[in-house]
């Protein structure tokens, strides 16, 4: 077959809309093929043998490994990302039952398992020597301490399994030839985040065992919300980077022939709602450091001011905007708002542009999504942060992002219009 083009490459000119081609080009178009449409006075027939040629061409041209792992290597993506999506849960029930600080010691392939009385007593004699015990937990129980022991463990667990289903798979399809180049430095990069996920999660853990930030009275004894800020951010990267590469395997973007007219803005607006739920997220991990949802439960006023009088109470005036709970809820409320205004003109301006099937159905997701999220916020602040209700808002913002991540993602290849 490709003989047959390569000999009698006068075949391609026989539509008026399609130039002439030499052997070298052709060549060239066979492992890059170019989505074109075709006009002119061409009979449908003769152009269409001429498009699955070239398709066919196209394929087999392609690494027989990549078509073999395509899927598979996908389907391991999402689930990683799934997994992911997991933790960030299990690390705000964590945060939310204040069970962070009752592992004191860190191992690299996880701590011994207490089994018997005397072992369990040993663990919450070690937990007793910090802060959190004698500032806030000095009447707790061992049965109480179990409680929150077993959670923190399992979170630390959890994320110790992440890396060994992301590290053991990975070594294989590696040496299997299944990652093209631009593949292998993802998978490096996934790598190095794990890694350094799980060193910031001890990080941050360890600011909350030591005494000397923990001075007066009135301290409450809490993880570094910089800290705290920085393990979630690292998780929602990585998982951003699972989710998009699982889609590029798994449910690759269209090309279309014809770009629609008014796509620039659509595009724009869905990568700055991506960027803003993902700061709005970021705020959000201030709020819980801080227990910011507990000073004002109301809405949409801040008791009875729009703008509360304690937003610059403190000293320099930065460090109000992530230390000061009063201003750390104002912040998420207007980066909240701004997140939701930007879907909504997102949804009604993509009303007027004929968008793919598929893009719509992203768009559509996003704005529900969104009102869902913005909807659960103000309930959750209502009645006083539950933690039913907390966890539930924390996983909206990981759904919200990932259907802002799915809309980029379809319209990663519409930019530019075409006449």
């Amino acid at each position: 077959m490709l003989s047959r083009l390569v000999l009698k490459p006068w075949a391609l000119t026989q539509c008026s809309s399609i130039p002439k081609i030499s052997t070298a080009n052709f060549s060239g178009l066979a492992k890059a093929p170019q989505s074109f449409r075709l006009v002119g006075h061409c009979k449908p027939t003769s152009c269409q043998r001429i498009v699955r040629k070239t398709e066919t061409l196209a394929v087999s041209s392609l690494s027989k490994s990549d078509v073999k792992y395509n899927k598979i290597v996908g389907t391991w993506l999402l689930g990683c990302s799934g997994m992911v999506f997991g933790a960030v849960i299990l690390g705000g029930l964590t945060r939310l039952t204040e069970s962070g600080l009752s592992m004191v010691t860190w191992k690299l392939l996880g701590e011994k398992l207490p089994r018997t009385a005397e072992e369990w007593e040993s663990e919450f004699n070690r937990y007793k020597q910090f802060p959190e015990f004698k500032m806030q937990n000095s009447s707790m129980t061992l049965d109480e301490f179990k409680r929150i022991w077993w959670l923190e463990y399992g979170h630390r667990m959890w994320g110790r399994c992440i890396g060994a289903a992301f590290l053991l798979p990975a070594t294989f399809f590696w040496m299997r030839g299944a990652f093209s180049p631009s593949m292998k430095k993802r998978v490096l990069a996934f790598g190095t985040l794990i890694g350094a996920q799980g060193l910031m999660g001890w990080y941050m853990v360890k600011s909350g065992l030591e005494e000397e930030r923990f001075q007066g009275p009135a301290d409450v004894v809490r993880v570094s919300q910089y800290r705290l800020a920085s393990h979630l951010s690292l998780a929602f990267i990585l998982y951003t980077g699972f989710l998009w590469t699982a889609f590029d395997h798994l449910l690759p973007a269209l090309k279309q022939d014809v770009v629609p007219k008014g796509i620039s803005s659509i595009r724009k607006l869905a990568h700055l709602s991506k960027g803003f739920a993902f700061l709005t997220a970021v705020s959000g991990a201030f709020v819980a450091g801080l227990d910011a949802g507990l000073v004002y439960n109301s809405f949409p006023k801040m008791g009875e001011n729009w703008i509360p009088k304690e937003i610059l109470e403190y000293t320099p005036v930065l460090s109000n905007f992530t230390e000061n709970p009063v201003t750390v809820q104002f912040d998420h409320r207007i980066l909240g708002t701004t997140t939701l205004c930007l879907i909504s003109g997102l949804w009604l301006l993509s009303r007027r542009v004929a968008l793919p099937p598929r893009t719509r159905k992203a768009v559509n997701a996003l704005a529900l999504m969104g009102w869902c999220q913005v909807t659960l916020g103000i309930v959750t602040l209502l009645h006083y942060v539950p933690i039913s209700l907390a966890a539930m808002h924390q996983s909206g913002s990981l759904v919200l992002l990932s259907t802002a991540i799915w809309l980029s993602h379809e319209m990663k290849h519409m930019k530019r219009f075409v006449k």
